[in-house]
């Protein structure tokens, strides 16, 4: 399988060894996450490719984070025995289409046997001797911005978890969501002073930023850009594209702060304030009503 996976530029020695050695240029940056089967993906919604091309996405966002650039995964999966060698290899596929246009290798990781698919990937940045960028670093007065349209994600969801097909391109980026990797980067250099990932909902992930920085995150929700595409499956469902803008998370774009005169980076937004009235996270001035992802509820 080894020979399907991409190669990083950044490994001294990849796979086939007791472990991978890797050669940066600044410090060390890893993430990790998990993917279960039928609780962050379901087989009969996505193909194999699908869940690499996910497992990979959702790991590389978190690098991008920290104004990093990402270079190498680490990927193990563990599967029932019935499984068959085709998904494992079409899965191998999804980590090469998302990693292999980035540069971005798989270096190594393990195999085993489960009662149900689980995949762990942990993801390897090099801050390339830039300081990285952390969620707590927010200052009062800074804008806060977002790298890309939300709400896409959320309507692909929607439309699976009810047997609808009214817009494809929704449903195809909750299956591959497509962050602007790199964005993170070019954050940095412009002078972010906080910054996460996306991938539980805009106002659960700036609650998040919000705490670190002991500060209040207020947004105006009219200036939260919303996807094309959940507009549409909202006009056909009679949902709210807004709140799933706010709420539905897995678009894995960025949230971040800036100086109060940086110039923000292209395709950056702005969606509101850091205040220090109080701390937590305001919208159109109030506590928002309702929340993100819960990785621990519906267990």
């Amino acid at each position: 399988m080894s020979l399907r996976l991409p190669s990083s530029p950044s490994a001294v020695l990849g796979p086939g060894d007791d472990a991978a050695v890797i050669s940066l240029k600044g410090d060390l940056v890893v993430s990790s996450d998990v993917l279960i089967e039928g609780r962050h993906f379901r087989c009969e919604w996505s193909t194999a490719s699908d869940v690499g091309f996910r497992a990979a996405i959702q790991n590389l966002a978190d690098i991008d984070a920290m104004g990093a650039v990402p270079v190498a995964l680490q990927v193990t999966l563990a599967a029932p025995p019935t499984t068959e060698v085709e998904w494992v290899l079409d899965f191998a596929d999804g980590l090469r289409e998302a990693c292999e246009p980035l540069g971005v290798g798989v270096v190594g990781g393990d195999l085993s046997g489960a009662k149900e698919i689980a995949i762990s990937v942990t993801a390897i940045g090099d801050t390339m001797g830039f300081q990285p960028v952390r969620r707590g670093g927010a200052h009062h007065a800074d804008i806060l911005a977002v790298s890309g349209p939300l709400g896409a994600a959320m309507a692909g969801y929607h439309q699976l978890d009810n047997l609808l097909d009214f817009d494809q391109e929704a449903i195809d980026l909750f299956l591959r969501p497509r962050p602007r990797i790199g964005a993170g980067v070019k954050a940095a250099r412009a002078g972010a002073t906080s910054m996460m990932d996306i991938s539980d909902g805009l106002v659960t992930d700036l609650a998040r930023m919000a705490r670190a920085s002991a500060l209040a995150m207020s947004i105006d929700s009219r200036l939260v850009p919303v996807h094309p595409a959940a507009v549409a499956v909202a006009a056909a469902v009679v949902g709210n594209a807004d709140e799933w803008a706010l709420t539905g998370g897995e678009d894995h774009h960025l949230v971040a702060s800036f100086p109060p005169n940086a110039k923000l980076p292209d395709g950056w937004m702005e969606i509101g304030v850091v205040t220090r009235d109080r701390q937590g996270v305001l919208v159109n001035g109030e506590v928002p009503s309702r929340w993100g992802w819960d990785h621990f509820a519906r267990i």
